[in-house]
């Protein structure tokens, strides 16, 4: 195994950005990014904690759930989980985030790193509810880098196709979580009912 140690040869392997790959970072939002943020119900938010422990967090809702404050600003409601609040812990710790959105069929995916911070009520949050739920916090990203990734990631991993999808032959979450997580006494068929209930009736209720 040889291990890279260095800049220098990082570059010797993978070579020089192309200047279009260096000046494609803006740091306002432009249209199309306004256009794409509106249209992409997934994202992906990454953050990291004060000693650099990184967390990667998928974030669904409406396509659109993402609001634009300002060209400059985004808003991510809160909508109810598992309370384990990994990331808004390390956004207390450390405020910076890196956003990838996200949009069905669509190959290329639009990046935005940034600052964020929690709020807990704004004005916008009567823009936010959905189903009746009004998020009880939201992430709000002061952005510092935006630009769109190409779709080869996409276009390699054949994500949107579903005649290159694998068969569906993984372990259905309840017996994921019996097989990897204490469960008391919980039984397979309560864990089965326990999850049949989240995802049927609770995505917008705690």
């Amino acid at each position: 195994m040889s291990e890279i140690t260095s800049p220098a040869r990082l570059r010797e392997l993978l070579g020089a950005p192309s200047e279009r790959a260096v000046k494609k970072e803006r740091v306002t939002l432009h249209p199309h990014d306004r256009e794409w943020i509106s249209l992409s119900p997934f994202i992906v938010l990454s953050t990291s904690d004060a000693d650099g422990n990184c967390d990667a967090s998928p974030k669904g809702d409406p396509a659109g759930f993402v609001k634009v404050l300002d060209d400059t600003t985004l808003a991510i409601p809160e909508r109810p989980g598992n309370r384990r609040a990994d990331g808004y812990l390390n956004i207390l710790a450390n405020p910076h985030i890196g956003v990838l959105f996200l949009i069905p069929r669509r190959g290329e995916t639009l990046r935005v790193n940034g600052r964020a911070r929690l709020v807990e009520d704004a004005p916008y949050f009567d823009d936010m509810v959905i189903k009746g739920h009004r998020p009880i916090l939201a992430i709000e990203v002061q952005i510092e880098q935006i630009f769109f990734h190409c779709a080869k990631s996409i276009l390699r991993s054949d994500l949107w196709k579903p005649e290159k999808w694998a068969a569906d032959t993984l372990p259905a979450q309840a017996q994921i979580v019996k097989d990897l997580q204490p469960t008391g006494q919980d039984s397979l068929e309560q864990l089965e009912n326990f999850y049949a209930d989240q995802y049927s009736n609770r995505l917008y209720n705690a």
